[in-house]
């Protein structure tokens, strides 16, 4: 990967995209107050907002024709937003199935996304660093599978390798996406440990894993626009 790939930053000159951030911008912090407030009424319906509005993000920051990585970035998107909506929808082990169907077809559309990239990502480059995702994958699902039964254990496993593989090929879009994917996973590790450990009970989790969630998907929006712009300058 180039220097600038790495140091360029990414810039909203179209006045819609600095309209759609401001109100991403907005919508993440009434999310959070009422996180830490324990506003439910308020948390879900701004919760729902979220991904349609940080998609509005990509797609005012990009000119068309879009490129295929931001197409499918952007359905990305729409999968994360059935991730947070759909569970609304069930109760027990059959709302988490359904947040976690949604994400991993969310993840799947990330690595494919980003697939075409992988040369300049740590799977090729950075080895050690690649050691180190592989070490919090295998943790991460030994912590979770004894409290995980039946196809809840299968899940785990699924998701873990389709969240750690878009973590790491994130790395080699920019490194904003680099930085996105590994808050993602950080994200995710906090609910799975939330859900299938009695020993992992941070004050304020919800809040925890919203801030990281929102910060890591911005992050890899972001990375996604800055590699545009510099594919943009060297076309």
């Amino acid at each position: 990967m180039t220097d600038a790939v790495h140091t360029d930053r990414p810039v909203l000159r179209s006045g819609l995209a600095r309209v759609a951030a401001g109100v991403f911008s907005a919508l993440v912090l009434v999310h959070l107050v009422a996180q830490l407030l324990g506003a439910g009424s308020l948390a879900e319906p701004t919760q729902w907002l979220l991904m349609p509005a940080l998609a509005a993000v990509l797609w005012c920051a990009t000119t068309a024709p879009r490129s295929r990585l931001v197409r499918l970035v952007l359905v990305a998107l729409g999968f994360s937003w059935v991730g947070d909506t759909l569970p609304d929808l069930f109760t027990g082990d059959a709302a988490f199935l359904a947040m976690v169907g949604g994400f991993l077809v969310a993840q799947v559309v990330y690595v494919t996304a980003f697939w075409p990239d992988r040369r300049d990502s740590v799977l090729h480059r950075r080895r050690g660093v690649l050691l180190v995702y592989a070490a919090l994958a295998v943790v991460l699902v030994a912590l979770c599978l004894p409290g995980a039964p039946g196809v809840l254990a299968v899940a785990i496993v699924v998701y873990a390798v389709c969240l750690v593989s878009m973590a790491v090929l994130a790395t080699g879009v920019h490194r904003l996406a680099g930085i996105g994917g590994a808050v993602f996973l950080a994200s995710d590790a906090m609910i799975a440990l939330g859900a299938f450990t009695d020993w992992f009970a941070p004050p304020a989790a919800d809040f925890w894993v919203m801030l990281t969630y929102v910060v890591g998907q911005a992050l890899l929006v972001a990375g996604v626009v800055a590699r545009q712009e510099i594919s943009g300058r060297a076309a």
